[in-house]
């Protein structure tokens, strides 16, 4: 077993910390919208990382993303029309290739025009579907090719069967993608927050110990069984009777992924927490499951009980906002808050990468084995 042995800091001593402004992360996948929601011949707005978006659907289903701008006078691309491979500007027709933002033709010219309209782009984005979402590779907020050669798949949500069921739930929060984010990932606040008979109370706060260790662009809560106060765990081994195990990692910039693992039987769910503004962000929670599939308990768990917990985080994060109009310094004390640390940490470390083009410094050095009551 290891510890971690660095210095802690002073609990009563708050501290501005690199990266809290809300400062937003490029060069990443993020989730723009539900899959549903994107239909073709339709164009669809949205906003991620303060980038106004327009997204929609080619004659074959792709996806696609442009900055809703036209470079031309600046119009809203989304009020135009599309006709299943070009996205036409309402305000003086000028027409964008869907997927690459080439203008292919502006009505104005004449004959004898030497403007090469095969010049002119409108920002677009890297665009893929997985698990019911519509992805969007954010390498800068001008829609400009990644400088970088080629880019990663975007994130897939782990499953271990052929069948499975499959479950979605969103909502917004009113505050910086950092504060999100670390209450997402806050271990302690769940028997103040969370209070219910079916799930924890403040008589359940116990000693916790857990095992962490450092991954690609992220960390690791390595395999242990899951929390023996939390109800839905409960079920869960006396559906199976065999004893589960959790692993939760979180992964920049925003991704939290959690699998339960019981025999034959698993539970997979992935939460984002993604910038819309510098003061809204979007959690987005899919998870995937095999637990009695014909019988609906963990249907019950997600639809019933898990809109419940986003509204009490929600209602949370609303007051918190109060507070944080006056002040915005915070204190990360001991092993509890020690994962909203390394969210810092790490998210300097990317930037950090960004600025200097070297190998992103991962802040954790090997595992270690955080204490904390909850």
């Amino acid at each position: 077993m290891y510890y971690d042995s660095r210095p802690r800091m002073n609990e009563s001593t708050p501290q501005k910390l690199a990266g809290s402004s809300g400062e937003m992360l490029w060069g990443f996948w993020y989730p723009a919208l539900r899959s549903n929601q994107v239909r073709r011949r339709k164009l669809v707005r949205a906003t991620l990382l303060e980038v106004p978006m327009v997204l929609g659907r080619d004659a074959g289903g792709k996806p696609f993303a442009l900055r809703d701008v036209c470079p031309h006078r600046a119009f809203p691309l989304s009020f135009g029309h599309f006709d299943d491979t070009s996205v036409e500007c309402a305000y003086h027709g000028w027409q964008f290739d869907a997927h690459t933002g080439q203008c292919r033709h502006i009505p104005s010219l004449t004959a004898d025009s030497k403007l090469r309209c095969d010049r002119i782009y409108a920002g677009s984005f890297p665009s893929e579907e997985r698990d019911g979402y519509i992805w969007a590779f954010m390498s800068n907020p001008e829609g400009r090719a990644p400088a970088l050669g080629p880019i990663p798949p975007p994130p897939e949500l782990p499953t271990f069967s052929p069948h499975y069921k499959i479950a979605r739930l969103a909502a917004d929060l009113p505050c910086s993608v950092d504060h999100g984010i670390i209450g997402l990932m806050d271990p302690a606040h769940g028997p103040f927050v969370h209070q219910a008979w079916w799930w924890r109370s403040r008589q359940s706060i116990r000693d916790k110990a857990k095992q962490f260790e450092p991954i690609p662009n992220g960390f690791r809560m390595s395999p242990h069984p899951p929390s023996a106060n939390s109800a839905p765990y409960k079920i869960l081994k006396l559906i199976t009777s065999e004893p589960a195990t959790t692993t939760i990692d979180f992964v920049l910039p925003n991704q939290r992924f959690e699998q339960i693992r019981a025999g034959k039987y698993w539970l997979s769910s992935r939460t984002t927490v993604t910038p819309i503004r510098r003061d809204l962000c979007r959690l987005d929670f899919v998870a995937a499951w095999n637990v009695l599939p014909w019988f609906p308990i963990v249907w019950f768990i997600l639809h019933v009980l898990g809109p419940r917990f986003i509204r009490q985080d929600t209602a949370v994060i609303e007051k918190q906002s109060l507070g944080l109009e006056h002040e915005d310094r915070m204190m990360l004390v001991d092993d509890a808050d020690r994962q909203a640390r390394w969210y810092f940490e790490l998210k300097a470390a990317h930037l950090e990468s960004q600025r200097t083009g070297q190998p992103m410094h991962h802040p954790i050095a090997g595992p270690v084995t955080l204490r904390w009551r909850s």
